[in-house]
C-alpha cells in the first residue's frame, strides 16, 4: 500500500514481513490483555470484529475469554498466517482479507470493534461511518497502540537509528507517550468513554528483538529482502555490543474506548 501520510508516500507491504511478524510481534504482555478484559471488552457473549488483525494476535490471545471474533486484514499473507496459527492452536476464528474501508461483508452487528496498531492507517472519512453502522446500539470501538520509547530506552533508540540509516523515509520513529488521536469524523458518532496511557516493559533476547525490528514497517514491510538481511546482520552486531543476552524494552500503550452515541 502507499499513503502520502505515512513514510512520505513510500510503498510498503506487510505481507513481505508476515513470517517475522508471526514469530516476533506477538509480544503484548499479560497486563495489556487484562486491561481490555477489565474494561468489559472482548469477553463471552460479545461479537467482536478485529480490524487490521495481522496474524490474529488480538483474537488469539483473547480467545480464552469467550468472545466470538472475526479478524480482517488487507494482506493475504497476514491472513494466511492468522489462519495457520489459529488452526494449529485449535482456535475457531474466522478471518477475511479486506481493508477497514472495504469491511462490508463481514457479518455483524458487533458489540465491539477493535483496531490495534492500525487505526492511523484508516481513511477516516470512509471508515468512521462504516464502523458506526457495523456496531450495535451502544457498541464500542476499541483503539489500541503500543510503541517503544526511543528517547528513554537505549536499546530501542539505537535500533531506531539503524532503521533510519536503512530507510530514512520511515516516519514511525521518535515516539513519545500520547493518547490516541481520534479524528473529528468519529466524535460526531461516538463518545469517548475511556482514555488510558501506561508504560510496559517487554522482555526480549537479542534474537527476538532483532526479529521484532525486522518486522517493523520501516524494514520488513518496505525494503527488498537483501536489504532486510543486511539490516538484520548489522543490527545483531549492534546488539552484541550494547545489549545483554536478555533484556526489557520500555514501551507505552495508548488505549481509547469509544461508544456509539445514544
Amino acid at each position: 500500500m502507499r499513503d502520502e501520510r505515512i513514510d512520505f508516500g513510500r510503498a510498503f507491504d506487510w505481507g513481505n514481513a508476515s513470517e517475522d511478524y508471526a514469530k516476533y510481534r506477538d509480544i503484548y504482555p499479560e497486563t495489556f490483555y487484562n486491561k481490555i478484559v477489565e474494561a468489559g471488552l472482548c469477553i463471552k457473549g460479545q461479537a467482536v470484529l478485529d480490524l487490521g488483525t495481522g496474524t490474529g494476535v488480538l483474537p488469539r490471545n483473547l480467545y480464552q475469554y469467550g468472545a466470538n471474533f472475526i479478524g480482517t486484514d488487507p494482506s493475504p499473507n497476514q491472513v494466511g498466517e492468522a489462519i495457520r496459527i489459529s488452526r494449529q492452536a485449535g482456535m475457531d476464528i474466522p478471518y477475511k482479507c479486506c481493508s477497514a474501508e472495504d469491511a462490508d461483508d463481514v457479518g455483524g452487528p458487533f458489540d465491539v470493534i477493535s483496531a490495534c496498531q492500525c487505526f492511523f492507517y484508516f481513511h477516516h472519512d470512509i471508515v468512521a461511518g462504516k464502523l458506526f453502522d457495523l456496531l450495535k446500539p451502544g457498541g464500542q470501538l476499541l483503539v489500541l497502540y503500543m510503541a517503544w520509547l526511543p528517547q528513554e530506552d537505549k536499546i530501542a533508540g539505537a535500533s531506531e537509528d539503524l532503521v533510519l540509516k536503512f530507510n530514512p523515509e520511515w516516519s514511525g520513529c521518535g515516539e513519545s507517550r500520547h493518547t490516541n488521536v481520534i479524528p473529528d469524523q468519529y466524535l460526531h458518532l461516538f463518545d469517548i468513554i475511556k482514555e488510558d496511557v501506561y508504560d510496559l516493559f517487554v522482555p526480549f533476547t537479542r534474537e527476538t528483538w532483532n526479529g521484532r525490528m525486522r518486522a517493523c514497517r520501516g524494514i520488513g514491510a518496505s525494503l527488498p529482502q537483501e536489504r532486510v538481511q543486511e539490516f538484520s546482520s548489522e543490527h545483531l552486531e549492534l546488539l552484541n555490543k550494547i545489549a545483554p543476552p536478555k533484556f526489557e524494552v520500555m514501551h507505552y500503550v495508548a488505549m481509547t474506548i469509544l461508544q456509539v452515541k445514544k
